[in-house]
């Protein structure tokens, strides 16, 4: 049962059957008696977006991403893509603001001028400022990505710190002993960053268990950084056989530094890591990797998003997806780098 049969039953028209059951317009009180009627009826029950727009004002969602002046990563681009069309199929605008430093402006208009009905926030930190702001201010909102107290707040993520350590077993089982984590930026890792935290802990658990020679190295998303990363790694670790990564954005960089120290992927060197599917799919040669599923991770952000505008008492929900990894072309048994390579 839809509001179109409601609505053909009652005598009106759908936009008045929305306005009855939003709230967004006045509808006249004998019109309101005579749709509930027939809603009760029929036995209907709005969905949860109608009821989270009957609490809303503006059906407007914000959707806080990382600064403006940084280049977003593809993953990060898939969060936003899929919770735009996840608001669009709810009938919900979207208004995005960048945060951090100077942009922290942008966020607190979104936050106390009443512009959105609730937020999803991106690229949470273990301590985050943003979430501590929303909670004083009762707004709705729900994090891709979660604070050390994930309890008191709704949310969805990956679980890196599984899957960097499923990708160094994958590559301990292939015979590799010297392995390195390619961590995201300096900066964000010390700004406490959740998935760098999180890759590291997973990482240094893993080699731990599988008693091998380690080495942690963070590097900026882009591929000059990649390049020069990878260069410097080769260079200090001339044993180290293997790379898993969290780093998507650097990756090109990374193939082109194996590339030029003449060592062919996989046959001489292995890389795995955390990256969304069409990208790994798409280097040359494809990433064996964990393959992050960034449209189902920001629809149900917006799910989530919208029954807590529905209901800001309901209990807090969340979702941690551990991917499986993908095997593509760029893992293969280990075999010991040659000396100056």
């Amino acid at each position: 049962m839809n509001i179109g049969e409601i609505a053909r039953r009652s005598g009106v028209s759908r936009s008045t059957v929305s306005y009855a059951l939003s709230g967004k317009r006045r509808v006249s009180k004998v019109t309101q008696q005579r749709i509930q009627a027939v809603i009760d009826e029929l036995g209907y029950r709005p969905n949860a977006t109608a009821r989270a727009l009957k609490e809303g004002r503006t059906r407007t969602i914000g959707l806080v991403i990382p600064p403006a002046g940084r280049r977003l990563t593809d993953m990060q681009l898939g969060f936003v893509a899929s919770v735009v069309d996840a608001a669009g199929r709810a009938d919900l605008d979207v208004l995005l603001s960048p945060s951090g430093g100077e942009h922290d402006r942008s966020f607190e208009r979104m936050v106390g001028g009443k512009r959105v009905d609730g937020v999803v926030l991106m690229e949470i930190r273990l301590e985050d400022d943003r979430v501590t702001r929303l909670r004083q201010t009762g707004l709705p909102f729900v994090g891709i990505g979660r604070t050390h107290l994930p309890e008191e707040m709704s949310w969805v993520d990956v679980d890196y710190e599984t899957l960097i350590s499923k990708c160094v077993h994958h590559l301990a089982d292939l015979g590799h002993r010297r392995i390195a984590l390619v961590n995201r930026s300096a900066e964000l890792v010390a700004a406490g960053y959740g998935p760098g935290h999180r890759a590291q802990s997973g990482f240094a658990r893993a080699v731990a268990e599988r008693g091998l020679d380690s080495v942690q190295s963070c590097c900026a998303d882009d591929a000059q950084s990649g390049a020069a990363c990878v260069e410097a790694l080769l260079g200090q670790h001339p044993g180290l056989t293997a790379i898993a990564t969290i780093n998507e954005a650097a990756m090109p960089g990374m193939y082109r530094a194996l590339e030029q120290a003449g060592l062919a992927v996989p046959r001489d060197f292995s890389v795995t890591g955390v990256a969304a599917q069409h990208w790994a799919e798409n280097l040359h040669p494809p990433l064996t990797a964990a393959d992050v599923p960034a449209d189902e991770l920001g629809a149900r952000a917006v799910e989530l998003l919208i029954q807590r505008i529905a209901d800001p008492a309901t209990p807090h929900l969340s979702l941690l997806l551990t991917p499986a990894i993908s095997l593509r072309g760029t893992t293969g048994p280990a075999r010991p780098r040659e000396p100056g390579r």
